[in-house]
């Protein structure tokens, strides 16, 4: 017991440490751009106020203009009748004056630069796409953990249809005429992978779109296949873990406990991930449209090599025809 406590609280330790860590880059990015938009938005503000000292120049030259303008008409007025022929000439100096002046602080000729602005938009939209494509990180960080699956026609019940890719399962009503063979569930819906794998990281990810009844996970090879034993099903023993929706609610099943995940009760994911490492005796299963962890199982050290499973579930009074396909896991799903 002090060895599991001590065990407890390094692991605690760690991972205090590695959210520091992992908030302090967060804040690192944040401040990198805010520093970038209040640079871009000081560039924007002196390009205004540039812009508005120019207005403001031309403003007062059009008033002292006008004050002269008054000025000389008042003049022009006292003198018209005894200096005709002047002031004729001083009107024409006056126009010339007023055109001149008119040309220069013509509101046409002041302008942003709006190629340059339409340039900054489109590198911030760049820039935004960018950090899109990067967030969340764990899709990018379980992205490059992708596996490849292929369903084993020979593990699947009866009733289910294995496309002949081995990347879809699909409930049928009409019992198949296939060999009887001691991998074949003859009860529970399941079928398992072809392959799996004992060791490393892997990610891989269902497409559960349309189904109101379903069940994933991941097996050892020893778990029951016969008879109508509790076991057979996904995540009722000790040798699988899975997660179950049924009717718009979703449970997570290891050892025959079920784990009620009431934050994504409402919820309808096109796609379901499913993470498992070896080092870190993990199977993470989350909701991969949007990257929502959905419930994580802490198995402490595999003991047999993993097995994918999944069970398209039965046909739910006509509402869970569609098949389950498995995905490429290496390229975004659903748009985040």
């Amino acid at each position: 017991m002090k060895k599991l406590s001590a065990k407890q609280t390094d692991i605690n330790k760690k991972t205090d440490t590695l959210k520091e860590k992992l908030k302090k880059k967060y804040e690192d990015m944040k401040r990198v751009l805010d520093d970038d938009l209040h640079i871009t938005l000081t560039q924007l503000e002196m390009e205004a106020e540039a812009a508005e000292r120019v207005i403001e120049d031309h403003m007062e030259h059009c008033y002292a203009l006008t004050k002269d303008i008054d000025r000389e008409l008042s003049e022009l007025s006292a003198r018209l009748e005894a200096q005709i022929n002047y002031d004729k000439d001083k009107s024409v100096q006056t126009e010339e004056r007023i055109a001149a002046t008119l040309k220069q602080t013509d509101p046409e000729l002041i302008n942003l630069d709006e190629f340059k602005n339409e340039q900054l938009i489109s590198l911030t939209i760049n820039l935004l796409l960018f950090i899109r494509s990067q967030v969340p990180v764990t899709k990018k960080l379980f992205q490059s953990y992708a596996s490849e699956v292929v369903i084993d026609p020979n593990s699947a019940h009866p009733k289910l249809i294995v496309s002949p890719e081995g990347n879809s399962v699909t409930y049928t009503d009409s019992w198949q005429e296939v060999p009887e063979n001691k991998s074949r569930f003859d009860t529970t819906l399941n079928a398992l992978s072809r392959r799996g794998f004992h060791e490393g990281r892997h990610y891989w990810e269902v497409q559960v779109a349309g189904k109101t009844y379903w069940e994933l996970g991941i097996t050892y090879p020893s778990i029951p296949r016969k008879g109508k034993e509790e076991q057979c099903w996904l995540g009722r023993g000790s040798d699988s873990w899975c997660v179950e929706f049924f009717n718009g609610s979703y449970n997570a099943w290891h050892r025959g406990v079920a784990h009620t995940l009431t934050p994504v009760e409402g919820q309808s994911f096109t796609r379901i991930g499913v993470f498992s490492s070896f080092p870190g005796g993990l199977v993470w299963f989350l909701g991969a449209d949007t990257m929502t962890p959905l419930h994580c199982f802490c198995a402490g050290k595999f003991t047999d090599r993993l097995l994918q499973a999944v069970c398209p579930g039965d046909d739910n009074k006509g509402t869970n025809w569609k098949p389950l396909e498995i995905c490429d896991a290496s390229r975004s799903g659903p748009t985040l």
